[in-house]
This record gives C-alpha cells, sequence and structure tokens, in this order.
C-alpha cells in the first residue's frame, strides 16, 4: 500500500487516488477550482461494512449533465439515448478528496463516503451495481458525474463505492457495470426547460442541524435533497438545498409538498 504526504496540504494523509475524473484544463484551473493538487483518500477511514447502497429513486433524467455529444481532451463522447439493459465490463478506478464538496456534472455536491460515480456515456442520473470480478463484491452506486476520461477505464466510484468493493488501497480493479431499471423514470432531456433549478431550505452553522434537516425533507421529497458546505468569510456553513428540478411546474409542486409538511417554499436558486 502507497502511504505519502501530500505537499501544500498541510501534512493530509492518504493513498494516492487513482482516477482520471476530470479533463485537462489547464493548472490554473485546477488551482482556482480545488484547494489540493492531487487526489487522495479522506482524513476519516471507512471500513467496507459501514457503506451502505445507494437507494435508487425515480429521479427525472434532465438535460443538464447529459449534453450530447460532448468533447474532452479530444475525444467525442455521446449519452447512450436507450440505457436499459446496460451491462459492460471494464477497469474501475476512485476518486476521492480533491473533489469532496464539489459539484458533479449535474449540479449535485460529490461527498467522498457517499455511493456514487462518473461514467462516460450513461445519463445522469442512473443507479447501477458495480461488482468487482475479483471478489464478488457489488455495491450500488448513483451516477451523477462524468469521467473518468481515460480509455483504459469504464467507471470512476466514490472513495466509499471503492472502499466497499475493496480495491481502495490498489486504486483500480476489473468490474461489471449492470444499470438498474427504475420504474417511473422521466426522461426530459429533450424537454423545453429542463434546465435545472433548485431550492435552499436553510444555512446551518451546525452541520448536524443541517443533516436533520436533510432525513426530514427526503422522507417525503422525490427529487434530491443534499447540504452543501461552504466557507462563508471564514465560518463554516451548511446549506441544505433541494433539486435539481425539470422546470417551474416541478419546482411549484415540491414548493407545494414542502408548505403541504410544514415547511418553508425555499429560495429558488438557478
Amino acid at each position: 500500500m502507497l502511504r505519502l504526504v501530500l505537499a501544500g496540504l498541510a501534512g493530509l494523509p492518504g493513498l494516492l487516488a487513482c482516477s482520471s475524473h476530470e479533463p485537462l484544463t489547464g493548472d490554473d484551473y485546477q488551482a482556482t477550482r480545488y484547494s489540493q493538487m492531487q487526489d487522495a483518500a479522506p482524513l476519516q477511514p471507512l471500513g467496507p461494512d459501514t457503506v451502505a447502497d445507494a437507494v435508487p429513486r425515480a429521479d427525472p433524467i434532465l438535460a443538464v449533465g447529459n449534453k450530447s455529444p460532448y468533447v474532452v481532451n479530444g475525444v467525442t463522447y455521446e449519452i447512450l439515448e436507450n440505457y436499459r439493459g446496460y451491462r459492460e465490463q471494464g477497469i474501475a478506478s476512485w476518486y476521492g478528496s480533491k473533489f469532496h464538496g464539489h459539484e458533479t456534472s449535474n449540479g449535485e455536491i460529490f461527498d467522498v463516503y457517499a455511493p456514487s460515480a462518473a461514467h462516460k456515456t450513461l445519463p445522469i442520473p442512473s443507479y447501477a451495481r458495480v461488482t468487482n470480478l475479483e471478489n464478488g463484491r457489488s455495491v450500488v452506486v448513483r451516477v451523477n458525474d462524468r469521467g473518468p476520461f481515460h480509455e483504459e477505464r469504464l467507471i470512476d466510484l466514490s472513495y466509499a463505492a471503492a472502499v466497499k468493493l475493496g480495491f481502495m488501497e490498489q486504486g483500480t480493479a476489473p468490474v461489471e457495470v449492470a444499470v438498474l431499471d427504475i420504474a417511473g423514470v422521466d426522461d426530459l432531456r429533450d424537454a423545453p426547460g429542463s434546465h435545472y433549478r433548485y431550492l435552499q431550505l436553510g444555512a446551518f452553522a451546525a452541520e448536524g442541524s443541517a443533516r436533520r434537516l436533510q432525513s426530514e425533507l427526503q422522507a417525503f421529497l422525490q427529487v434530491p435533497v443534499f447540504v452543501n458546505e461552504v466557507d462563508a468569510s471564514g465560518a463554516r456553513l451548511f446549506r441544505v438545498r433541494v433539486g435539481p428540478m425539470a422546470d417551474a411546474s416541478q419546482m411549484q409542486l415540491v414548493q407545494q409538498q414542502l408548505s403541504d409538511g410544514g415547511y418553508a417554499s425555499g429560495q429558488p436558486l438557478p
């Protein structure tokens, strides 16, 4: 196992991730977007038994995150129109703390401790069961990001998913990716006004308060509810947001559901 101290990270220890997750867009871009120059495992380790499967939901597939075709490093990719029944074998890698707290390709917030994944051509969001062909372990992940941009790799998993599959230390593993067929998913990629919209339900100094609200809201809302950690003038804030939503009609529906549940209707965000 390769252990290292990453330069410039105030002594942050961890395993070097084997990800080709993001496009190569220049050192200036990397330095301004990410506080870490190299990816690594997070400070708080996980055990495989503590990682739960992602829970599939019938989230709509929107235009955001699903631009097709798109080009990265001179290679053109097309998002699959017919993805049901998708099953493929290839090499998985993982990505970690460098991307923690940053937006994924559809505007959700990447969490190294959540079972998620990046894929070059599957619609976002979708759900897949990933099986490690070396040890038979499997995990259900939510595909909400793009990558890995390396021709020899099929899927980029979150740190948590890699721990569940037992290949976090070696960095890559042969896997099978099988898409789950979720009933009731609306494909709105070509629908007018299918850009994403969010509602912010609160900003908290205590992460526990934000997580409690997230749990309460997710219990009755069908759209994702997530917590976004930000630095506000030197102080940490934990913002609870709902979305993305397909259009104004869905936003109005969610606001009505919030009102019926005794919550504020939220602050609309682009």
